[in-house]
């Protein structure tokens, strides 16, 4: 069978390692891939935003299944136009991608279907917040209401921090802005919790604790994300019940009724309140890194469950674990998230000896003239299994001293929450 993947991070090439592992006849393209993807797949350069083109390659190439990584080509309705032309794919709808696509179609989900989530209101200009975040009290929360690659998210501690916020957003900083969120503050403690679904079927794909901030501690700014460990320390059988009961199912039935179903991943971005689960946000695929964390404690065969999701027959599948702890930490080029230097060499990577349960995955890099070479922010993603959330954590930092590139930096405070506590 042949495949495709588009997209081109950490996520991606996990995806495609761990199709690859259990499925080695299995032909696999990638739109457009990475240096880590370029081994194992045939990364193919072309242009995304051009859905009859993408089509056509597919279609010539007799590509039995595409699977989509990131959020931007499904938003865009990517899986409607393929779909229209007979082509599988794995992956949420255009309706149902605005459940990341807009924060604000999320929020009035949650408001029409009674899903816990922040109280919050909703603005269509600067006068209108400029007034309210006079009048209101601190801390809050404002959000850009479209995609903004995780970034469009403000912590406002007083009214200047709100000001610069509002003034962004509508400045056009993510993008032109119709509308923007402001909502109140969730003090407790942030978890991500996975489903997959094929329209009828729900199951748990995992959870983890990712963390943005560039710099430890979880200070300095937002990041598309620093590292990850799974699963949460929050989760129980209880909290595990709330999510599905009070927040996914809901959800769910909520496009249901809409007039639409969810096919693909879900990411609940939830806060935790006095074992309270509450909606933060949701992403419509698989986090960056939460995947490259989650997919190494996968048993099943993931092309059997992404094909079970296009047939509707997720629920004759099993989904199987390791009973391991993981852990991931995001090696970044120097200056990320603010100006960094690019097609900066990485030398020695390929004498890098990964022992049993330890990866890594490519994300910013690119092959260029047969060495391998830094293209983005965030480079690449070192991962490891272990009984132990510390031992893990000690084997990542391993392995990146190993590598010894001078021109990245990375948190080695990854999983203090449950490391340190």
């Amino acid at each position: 069978m042949k495949i495709g993947i588009i997209g081109s991070g950490g996520r991606e090439h996990a995806i495609c390692h761990t199709i690859n592992k259990i499925n080695k006849s299995t032909k696999i393209y990638c739109f457009p891939g990475n240096a880590g993807t370029a081994k194992i797949a045939e990364n193919v350069s072309i242009n995304l935003e051009n859905f009859n083109e993408l089509k056509d390659f597919i279609l010539l190439n007799k590509i039995g299944l595409i699977i989509v990584g990131p959020e931007k080509p499904l938003v865009e309705g990517v899986v409607d136009f393929l779909e229209k032309h007979n082509i599988k794919v794995f992956g949420p709808n255009k309706v149902a991608s605005q459940l990341e696509g807009s924060k604000i179609f999320t929020k009035n989900i949650c408001k029409k279907f009674n899903i816990p989530t922040a109280n919050f209101g909703i603005f269509n200009n600067n006068n209108d917040a400029t007034k309210f975040i006079k009048e209101t009290n601190y801390p809050i929360v404002i959000k850009a209401d479209g995609l903004a690659s995780g970034k469009g998210v403000y912590i406002c501690e007083d009214i200047k921090d709100a000001e610069i916020a509002v003034n962004e957003i509508f400045d056009g900083k993510f993008g032109k802005a119709e509308n923007l969120l402001i909502e109140e503050f969730l003090k407790g403690e942030e978890m991500s919790y996975f489903i997959i679904s094929d329209g009828k079927t729900i199951k748990r794909f995992g959870t983890a604790q990712d963390h943005k901030r560039v710099f430890e501690g979880d200070k300095g700014k937002n990041t598309g994300g620093m590292g990850a460990y799974s699963p949460s320390r929050l989760i129980d059988d209880i909290l595990d019940k709330k999510i599905m009961s009070k927040i996914i199912e809901p959800t769910i039935k909520g496009l249901n009724e809409i007039g639409t179903s969810y096919k693909g991943f879900l990411y609940a971005g939830l806060m935790i309140v006095d074992d309270e689960p509450y909606l933060i946000e949701y992403n419509v695929r698989m986090g960056d890194p939460e995947c490259q964390t989650i997919l190494p404690k996968l048993r099943s065969d993931l092309l059997e469950i992404f094909l079970s999701c296009c047939n509707q027959k997720l629920e004759e599948i099993e989904i199987k674990w390791h009973d391991k702890k993981s852990l991931c930490i995001v090696l970044c080029s120097k200056g990320y998230p603010d100006e960094f230097k690019k097609n900066i060499l990485i030398k020695d990577l390929d004498k890098i000896k990964l022992k049993k349960d330890e990866y890594y995955f490519h994300a910013g890099t690119s092959v260029i003239k047969d060495q391998i070479y830094a293209t983005g922010g965030r480079v690449l993603n070192f991962v490891c299994l272990s009984e132990d959330f510390l031992e893990a954590r000690k084997k990542v930092v391993n392995l990146i001293s190993s590598l010894g590139w001078d021109n990245g930096f990375y948190r080695k405070d990854i999983g203090y929450q449950v490391i340190d506590k």
